[in-house]
């Protein structure tokens, strides 16, 4: 009964295949949260799938119903073991993103785990079923071997996270004392890159906004006219680019942090995004000038435009389109205020002639922007965790450059937050083709069981 035993009988687990089992069940359970008709299988999900492994490891489990109608419910799965141990809060979500059947290549699909290599696909793989069940899995390993965890636990999963986790703040208002723990420890998103395991205390925040120019009823024959009338793409695109450069540089300069904190580009020094060979490679002319690749991800804002639509794309005529629709995202790090964004883009639009263009939200809330100073002591204690398991020191980032609702766990709660991801960036997340590396599972289960097992041996702050 010992750390090495329990990453031993972790390692079996994987090998075996038991793991790649319950990822396999859980996959094929269409928890698509984006789409109404996919709402009875959130219920599924929790209930039949989700409760019964926790009630196998001796939590109590409720599920309670999102406090934003038409969302789906939240589990809540508790383990006590005594007033004098640390209490773990833990998140994940069971919700994934469309299926987008049709998109997949010849010979895999979204519903059925399929092993390629070192590759297993399927929805939800990578985002997030395979992240909470490597938690999960670990979890059950050190009960397995040690016949107790030595910590408290209240394991939290929402089915709402990929619609931005409406109702997710005011749940952990409302169940406050319950959920009250000294630390969350999570799994989401992607290592800095595949072959380093990464420690990240944060999230940048994120709004989506909608810039929309309608001139006119309808579409009216370029023929007729051409040259006389506005054509409303033209304008949108001229006033998107008087917002950010080709380059990519923001122009709007009060969307922008004020400065990068000496402590936040210390830590990202060792912490340079490396892309595989089969991902995307870096464009170094692109993004904020001066600034290195970790900066720009990590610490700094960016303006991007998702979607721009004007007449039909899909079947262009040879007509002058009445509207142009833009539907833009910032990505935001902690201590900017996104309430501002909105008037200082109205102020800047005014100012350059730009009066016609509209802005709204395109989604009812957005995420928070938060981030763990790097020198806490639950930072350094993971850090270490991991880096006895795997035998070298994980990336720490202050921040990951995606968005969660981390601020519900920093803010609301007021925890320190710890996140171990068992992804990669190349993972095609919110895309066809997901995956998740066999690889990073594997290890992923490792130092969970080691983090776990450190937890109760009074190795943590």
């Amino acid at each position: 009964m010992t750390r090495e035993s329990a990453i031993s009988r972790a390692t079996r687990h994987f090998d075996e295949g038991k793991f790649i089992e319950d990822l396999a069940r859980r996959v094929a359970i269409r928890t698509e949260s984006q789409i109404p008709e996919s709402r009875p299988y959130m219920d599924v999900y929790l209930k039949d799938e989700i409760t019964p492994a926790f009630t196998r490891m001796g939590f109590k489990t409720e599920i309670l119903p999102n406090p934003v109608a038409g969302v789906g419910p939240i589990l809540l799965a508790e383990r006590f073991e005594g007033n004098d141990l640390p209490t773990v809060l833990m998140y994940g979500h069971g919700d994934v993103i469309r299926g987008l059947e049709d998109q997949w290549r010849s010979g895999i699909e979204p519903w059925k785990l399929k092993q390629e290599g070192d590759r297993y696909y399927g929805r939800g793989t990578a985002d997030n079923k395979g992240q909470h069940s490597v938690n999960m899995a670990a979890m059950e390993t050190v009960l397995a071997e040690r016949g107790k965890l030595g910590f408290n636990v209240k394991f939290m999963l929402e089915t709402g996270e990929e619609l931005s986790s409406p109702g997710l703040q005011t749940f952990c208002e409302q169940h406050k004392q319950r959920l009250k723990a000294d630390v969350l420890i999570a799994s989401d998103g992607p290592r800095l890159s595949a072959k380093r395991p990464t420690l990240y205390l944060g999230s940048r925040g994120c709004m989506n906004l909608n810039f929309t120019i309608e001139m006119r009823e309808g579409a009216h024959h370029s023929g007729n006219w051409g040259g006389l009338l506005a054509n409303p793409g033209i304008v949108l695109a001229h006033a998107l680019a008087s917002i950010v450069t080709r380059e990519g540089k923001v122009l709007v300069r009060e969307l922008m942090p004020d400065n990068i904190p000496a402590s936040i580009r210390k830590a990202l020094t060792d912490c340079q995004p490396t892309p595989e060979p089969d991902e995307p490679q870096i464009d170094p002319w692109w993004g904020e000038p001066g600034l290195s690749a970790a900066e720009k991800l990590y610490a700094w804002n960016t303006f991007e435009i998702l979607a721009f639509r004007t007449g039909n794309p899909d079947n262009p005529v040879n007509a002058i389109p009445g509207k142009a629709v833009a539907t833009c995202q910032i990505r935001f790090v902690a201590g900017c205020d996104a309430n501002t964004f909105i008037p200082i883009l109205r102020k800047h639009l005014d100012a350059n002639g730009y009066q016609c263009v509209e802005i709204s939200m395109a989604r009812k809330s957005f995420m928070q922007a938060t981030r763990l100073d790097p020198d806490n002591a639950w930072v350094r204690w993971a850090a270490e965790s991991i880096r006895r398991t795997t035998g070298a020191a994980p990336a720490i980032l202050p921040n990951i450059g995606g968005s969660l609702p981390n601020d519900c766990f920093a803010e609301t709660l007021g925890l320190p937050t710890l996140w171990v991801p068992h992804s990669y960036a190349g993972c095609s997340q919110h895309a066809p083709d997901e995956h998740a590396l066999g690889s990073i599972l594997r290890e992923g289960l490792q130092m969970m069981t080691g983090l776990f097992w450190d937890l109760a041996e009074d190795r943590h702050p």
